[in-house]
């Protein structure tokens, strides 16, 4: 579990697929047709499996799996440490990809406790949940970083750059984590937002990397999810490109969490910024 990650995602042929789909145009002659060439994202199901119970399925683009299942397993609070996790195997299976994970004692007791079996489509986030009590878990606090707002601006601008499959596909999300001068230091695609910074938080924890040194800029809205995620993981500043859901303004108060959104060139929105970042630099 402690070997060293790439700092990006796999290549885009990986996770995406050639086809020619016809594209039809309208001009003064009337409507044509001509086939074009064009790349889709694949998303396939993988099932991440437990000491032998499958305990998740979700649709994801198959590419940084291990990340995937070592971030969905701490930011769902199955594991509270990556060296809880003894082992971990990509397996191909009949009907998509599995990842086989071998956790300690304890934390297969405690997740058999929970009676959960997330099954549902891409990014879906509370399937499978058993009552309205589970649905909204208490979000840990965190030290928000003194981010500046040249910072995120700098990071927003290097966002596309370091998103191939988005790049060749327009299909999907990109999570990236960032120094505190806005430097993206490694970004992991999805098509599920929720995946993407899953698989982030995966290689970041993998790693060992230190998040009170970074924040998070993600390609998305920034849903509760999207917010309780960073929070578990230990994340204390996170930045959206599309809005915040007002849950996720609640939670990112309650947790502490530097919350931005709305991020486009030459202005962003800052929906919480912990008093305690109050000193922050504007001009970086």
């Amino acid at each position: 579990m402690n070997a060293q990650r790439p700092k990006s995602s796999s290549s885009p042929p990986e996770a995406a697929l050639a086809y020619q789909p016809m594209e039809v145009r309208h001009d003064a002659s009337g409507w044509h047709a001509n086939a074009q060439e064009d790349m889709l994202a694949l998303e396939v199901p993988v099932a991440l499996v437990y000491n032998g119970i499958s305990h998740a399925v979700m649709m994801a683009s198959p590419t940084d799996l291990e990340d995937l299942a070592l971030g969905f397993s701490l930011s769902e609070g199955i594991l509270a440490h990556p060296h809880e996790c003894y082992d971990m195997e990509l397996r191909e299976e009949e009907h998509g990809l599995a990842v086989q994970l071998t956790i300690s004692t304890q934390r297969l007791v405690e997740l058999k406790q929970r009676r959960r079996n997330l099954t549902g489509r891409t990014g879906c986030g509370l399937c499978g949940t058993e009552s309205l009590e589970q649905a909204i878990s208490p979000i840990p606090h965190v030290i928000a970083p003194a981010l500046s707002d040249a910072a995120i601006q700098h990071a927003l601008g290097e966002l596309l750059a370091h998103q191939p499959l988005q790049a060749v596909t327009g299909a999907s999300h990109g999570a990236a984590w960032c120094d505190l001068n806005g430097r993206i230091q490694r970004l992991r695609e999805d098509v599920g937002r929720h995946n993407a910074l899953d698989k982030l938080i995966g290689s970041l924890a993998g790693d060992g990397v230190l998040l009170d040194e970074g924040f998070v800029l993600v390609s998305s809205r920034a849903s509760y999810e999207m917010v309780h995620k960073c929070a578990s993981a230990g994340i204390g500043a996170l930045v959206a490109v599309s809005a915040a859901t007002a849950l996720a303004v609640e939670q990112a108060r309650e947790a502490g969490l530097l919350l931005a959104g709305f991020a486009r060139p030459g202005r962003h929105l800052i929906y919480h910024r912990p008093l305690t970042t109050a000193a922050y630099a504007q001009d970086g």
